[in-house]
């Protein structure tokens, strides 16, 4: 798969982990600071076309935990019930949602908001439908599109959850970007004990990732880490590099921009 066509700037798909951009385990905490020095390392890839997508972390994992939009409606749920809990997670995330495309114009970025739930939708919880027109139309135009984690219309639940991962996952084919990186709280996948001395694991293969626990603790209802994990191999599986990095490095993300293996975990690109 090519990068991008010939005299076209390369195109990175960039995914702000909503527990890098947000206190995770603290509702509605943004990490302003850490937000904005992420925004002005987006902005130094001048040489780089960019697709920013971001996690709804502390502004949506709550409520939607909450409301069960991440799971079957339960026999005692009305659907005015899901209904109402599909519109409050989604006016959470939009509050977060702003605060990224104030800190990307702030950093000299041109941002184009493109809402999910307008273009696609599941069946019960999983993606059916997706337009990736939006993004490739923005990028026409010269701006950098920026969607987000969000819930979607569902056509067995009513609504249901949409994760910024499988957003990045299905941009790879129709956008064929040169890499897609993960930006987050850790400095990559982790293996060893929980209770040990733990190292980031360089290289993520199918093994690795079949013995990845899923995540304890955390009011993550996107898959945590094993599904972010899934969905880098799946990435890598359509010929495309996909990365883990920390978000809390300086200037990590500028390098990865750039085309630099960065310290973290890669699932690289698999041919045929």
């Amino acid at each position: 798969m090519t990068a991008s066509t010939s005299g076209e700037r390369p195109l990175i798909v960039v995914k702000l982990g909503g527990s890098v951009i947000t206190r995770k385990r603290e509702v509605e905490r943004p990490r302003p600071k850490v937000l904005a020095r992420l925004a002005e390392e987006i902005a130094s890839g001048k040489d780089r076309r960019v697709v920013i997508l971001h996690g709804a972390g502390s502004f949506g994992h709550p409520g939607a935990r909450k409301f069960g939009l991440a799971r079957a409606p339960l026999e005692s749920e009305t659907a005015a019930h899901r209904a109402r809990g599909a519109a409050i997670v989604a006016t959470e995330v939009r509050r977060l949602h702003l605060l990224v495309l104030r800190a990307l114009v702030g950093a000299g970025v041109s941002p184009a908001s493109v809402p999910i739930a307008t273009h696609a939708r599941n069946r019960e919880g999983q993606l059916v439908g997706f337009d990736s027109a939006p993004f490739a139309d923005a990028l026409h135009r010269g701006l950098s599109p920026v969607s987000f984690g969000d819930v979607v219309p569902d056509e067995t639940w009513g609504a249901s959850i949409l994760s910024a991962d499988t957003i990045a996952e299905q941009l790879v084919k129709p956008l064929r970007p040169a890499r897609v990186i993960f930006v987050s709280d850790v400095p990559g996948i982790l293996s060893g004990p929980s209770h040990g001395r733990r190292t980031v694991v360089r290289d993520l293969t199918d093994d690795v990732v079949a013995n990845l626990r899923p995540t304890a603790g955390a009011p993550d209802v996107t898959g945590g880490i094993r599904g972010k994990a899934e969905s880098m191999l799946r990435i890598a599986n359509a010929g495309v590099d996909a990365g883990l990095i920390s978000g809390l490095t300086d200037g990590g993300l500028s390098r990865a921009l750039r085309g630099e293996m960065v310290y973290g975990s890669w699932a690289h690109a698999r041919s045929g």
